[in-house]
């Protein structure tokens, strides 16, 4: 996948995550994610339908195709530990055989210790990170992060 294709995509869910009902307890994320041959995709954000939604989640089941060996994009680091939820957003990741993992800001320790890019790349999926497009997931959590 291009590199200008994957910053337009974080750029939208950056939008995406603008979106997001606002939240003491949790960050404001957005994500896409798109088949292996691109011709399908989903988006999502936090809180979209219930107050534990997490973007990744939102899009992973909004995908009508089959999501293996695609990639999911995400403002933020997909989450490898939740209380809300029995699985996290990282497990979501690897039980949907997605090929590629590209998110903007590592998600900071306000809430807990994020370890979603390191388990995910362990486990065989690409994982780019493009903190050149961290600021702008940072200004949407902004009420969070001061």
């Amino acid at each position: 996948m291009h590199s200008d294709l994957l910053a337009d995509l974080l750029t939208d869910a950056v939008e995406l995550s603008r979106r997001c009902p606002p939240s003491t307890t949790a960050y404001a994320v957005g994500a896409i994610v798109l088949t292996a041959d691109g011709r399908s995709r989903a988006s999502g954000w936090s809180r979209a339908t219930g107050p534990h939604d997490h973007a990744e989640e939102v899009a992973l089941a909004a995908l009508a195709a089959d999501p293996a060996g695609g990639t999911l994009v995400s403002s933020m680091e997909p989450c490898s530990r939740r209380r809300s939820r029995a699985r996290t957003c990282t497990e979501l990741i690897l039980a949907a055989g997605l090929a590629r993992v590209v998110f903007a800001l590592r998600e900071p320790p306000l809430f807990a210790d994020c370890r979603g890019a390191e388990l995910l790349a362990a486990a065989g999926i690409e994982v780019v990170e493009r903190p050149e497009l961290a600021a702008a997931a940072r200004s949407v959590n902004a009420y969070l992060l001061g």
